[in-house]
């Protein structure tokens, strides 16, 4: 298993796989805020966005690959989400339809990095690629 650990703990790997599970996460978000359009008093939910900050901070200091753990996305209300209706709901459902088909585009990108990276360590186990 040694030999494998470099190709998993390479940066490009590591921020793809943890952008992906915040995409996961937020796709959760959007279905909730979706769900809850009509729910006076909701507040939207996105990932919280300290996460993309001390993910950078992490890359920079290229300790990403090298740390075990590091920052993990969570949920949290959506500070800057203003409501313009008198239940105090702040959900726009162009807003979430929008956010739903950018975080498709950016769980599908991430998903093919990951799997290259997979396909690469197919490659170096086997010595081919896969048909």
């Amino acid at each position: 298993m040694l030999m494998v650990d470099p190709i998993f703990q390479c940066d490009t790997y590591q921020l793809a796989r943890k952008l992906l599970d915040a995409t996961a996460l937020r796709q959760e978000a959007i279905a909730s805020n979706i769900a809850n359009a009509e729910t006076p008093g909701y507040q939207r939910l996105d990932v919280a966005p300290d996460f993309a900050q001390q993910l950078k901070a992490q890359l920079a200091s290229g300790d990403l690959a090298t740390s075990s753990g590091g920052p993990q996305p969570h949920l949290t209300v959506d500070t800057t989400a203003r409501s313009s209706r008198p239940d105090g709901n702040t959900v726009e459902i162009e807003h979430e339809l929008l956010a739903m088909n950018r975080n498709a585009v950016e769980h599908e990108y991430l998903s093919d990095v990951v799997s290259a990276n997979l396909k690469q360590l197919r490659v170096a186990i086997t010595g081919r690629s896969a048909p």
